[in-house]
């Protein structure tokens, strides 16, 4: 009995062999073409249809297993030379979900790639649902965001108007103060009181909420601004708080460090901070003398003139090609309609709130203040994200009608050039933006920006005179605060003594 079911056995092998080898020797079955249909399902976005003949499904199957058949072992039986049936009972499952997944990938990319769909995105194809028929074509739909379709209005001679900025003396007289400023010393203030923007040198007590023991700093040095630091904790209204003091004079207040501040040791407590001043400096600017001119690299007070002129007047320019190019946004932005993908509005938003959000974290802000601010940002997040977009599908287009590509070389120099700026290595800082993920927005920049100069060639360009600027009586933050101290100690002055009745 078990001679003839061996003899049976062998009788099937070889029939599987010739089977094998006439498969081997059959062409490739010809490609069949799916029945593709395309429907309108919104704002920028397409229904696609497809249908996947039962022979293109077959003929797949037929070649997975012939490839399959090289490759498996089955016990009982030389490298491919396993029968289909024992292939198909032993990797069946794991054969038809790898045929269904090649069916529905290829049959999607093939939809998009023949029907010339601009989409944004990949297909939202629900896999898993989308079975394989066991007799019949495999039928399937998905939907996909596709770039919107428009005609953009007339490129040459776009009216721009250029404000006519000249450098006045009193300009040049301003930023030479500045730079005085800047090459400045620190000042003592003898026998006066702290003023806004002065230094001070204080001892500092800082109690932490949940923490006994006080920590006592010497000699800190500490800003006197709106809003400044007192070692690492930050401190609102630091100007109220120390303005109109005097060298030997305690400040006391307390502070609600936010939650998400960076230092975790006082993230979301309380603060008592005790400042004892020291000493108080003022920043000096510096001479007008040989050493300072020789500092800035000019040789007399007429050069140091002549060249803050130059430096202003390109400022101006500078200033002059961000206005026209304002206005050629505006134009390309006012003159251009189409409707926008929903799906991709929303996720633009979100990254715009997301990236607002962390901006306002990182300045130290409370939970309350970022909430307020947060409620400001998301009424205009979706207008914002739709002319962002908006004007990414526009100049998109202008490039390709324009013929204006980037090369390598020149993201290269621009990165450069921003490195230099900024005090780093070229290919330190491009490695920072392939990580980051900010190279692409950094080239989609530089091409918006050629883009922009190739219009302004064939601009009409009018200057117009420059508004002036209604004055307005205001009081500084400087005199405010002192104002402010100066109401304290008053107040203090006449505060009656209280005394007990006998």
């Amino acid at each position: 009995m078990a001679e003839e079911e061996q003899a049976t056995e062998t009788k099937n092998e070889a029939q599987e062999e010739q089977a094998t080898e006439t498969e081997n020797k059959e062409e490739q079955p010809a490609a069949l073409k799916n029945t593709v249909t395309i429907e309108e399902a919104g704002p920028c976005k397409k229904k696609v249809f497809i249908e996947i003949p039962q022979k293109s499904i077959k003929n797949l199957t037929d070649e997975e297993y012939k490839n399959l058949r090289k490759e498996a072992l089955v016990p009982g039986f030389r490298k491919g030379r396993a029968p289909r049936r024992l292939l198909e009972k032993r990797f069946g499952k794991e054969t038809s979900e790898q045929i269904r997944l090649k069916l529905l990938a290829d049959a999607s990319e093939s939809a998009v790639k023949d029907n010339e769909l601009q989409t944004i995105g990949e297909p939202d194809i629900d896999f898993e649902n989308i079975e394989l028929p066991a007799e019949g074509p495999l039928k399937f739909d998905f939907e996909v965001e596709v770039r919107p379709e428009f005609d953009l209005p007339q490129l040459e001679g776009i009216v721009v108007t250029r404000t006519k900025l000249q450098v006045s003396d009193e300009q040049i007289d301003r930023e030479i103060e500045r730079l005085q400023r800047w090459s400045g010393v620190w000042t003592p203030r003898k026998d006066e009181v702290v003023e806004l923007e002065d230094q001070i040198i204080a001892d500092v007590v800082l109690k932490t909420e949940a923490v006994e023991e006080q920590q006592k700093l010497d000699n800190v040095e500490i800003h006197v601004r709106q809003n400044g630091f007192v070692d690492v904790i930050p401190v609102e209204k630091l100007d109220e708080l120390l303005v109109g003091a005097k060298a030997g004079d305690t400040r006391q207040t307390s502070v609600e460090v936010p939650k998400t501040y960076f230092r975790e040791e006082y993230r979301g407590k309380k603060v008592d901070v005790q400042v004892t001043i020291k000493d108080i400096k003022w920043l000096k600017p510096a001479e007008l003398d040989e050493n300072f001119l020789r500092r800035i690299g000019v040789e007399d007070q007429d050069e140091l003139r002549e060249k803050t002129r130059d430096m202003l007047q390109s400022r101006l320019e500078t200033q002059g090609r961000t206005e026209m190019s304002e206005e050629i946004y505006k134009y390309l932005l006012d003159n251009t309609d189409f409707d926008l993908p929903v799906d991709v509005v929303a996720e633009q938003a979100t990254t715009l709130l997301q990236r607002q959000y962390t901006n306002l974290i990182m300045r130290g802000l409370s939970r309350q203040q970022v909430e307020e601010h947060m409620e400001q940002l998301r009424a205009g997040s979706e207008e914002q994200a739709k002319e962002q977009l908006k004007t990414f599908f526009i100049m998109d287009k202008v490039a390709d009608k324009l013929e204006i590509k980037v090369s390598e070389e020149e993201i290269n120099g621009h990165i450069a050039q921003l490195a230099i700026q900024r005090g780093q290595r070229p290919e330190r800082m491009r490695e920072e933006m392939v990580r980051d993920g900010s190279l692409a927005q950094f080239s989609l920049e530089v091409r918006q920006n050629k883009c922009i100069a190739k219009l302004l060639e064939t601009a009409k360009i009018t200057e117009k005179k420059p508004e002036k600027k209604a004055k307005k009586t205001r009081k500084t933050a400087k005199k405010s605060a002192k104002k402010t101290a100066e109401k304290a100690a008053g107040a203090e002055k006449k505060q009656p003594s209280k005394k007990t009745k006998q």
